[in-house]
């Protein structure tokens, strides 16, 4: 998993996201998210900091989940992640 977590956080990074992160946590997040949920596509809105909203775009399957694209609006900015690329 911590190959995982390094992978998430540095894609985040790469897209020029100005602050710390945790692949761990937003993997966490992810999860808590999508708990409960059928098999489909979703967008689904965490406010992962106190000024930090991240906008998922999952689609879950069975056993598994594909993050496609992570948007995060900051004050700073707004930073877009392509996970399928």
């Amino acid at each position: 998993m911590e190959e995982l977590y390094k992978a998430i956080e540095e894609k985040i990074k790469s897209c020029g996201y100005p602050r710390a992160i945790s692949g761990e946590a937003v993997y966490e997040d992810i999860c808590d998210q999508i708990d409960g949920k059928e098999n489909g596509s979703y967008v689904l809105l965490s406010k992962f900091e106190d000024d930090a909203i991240f906008e998922y775009h999952i689609t879950v399957m069975d056993q598994d989940f594909n993050l496609g694209v992570l948007t995060m609006r900051l004050p700073e900015g707004v930073f877009e992640v392509n996970f399928d690329e």
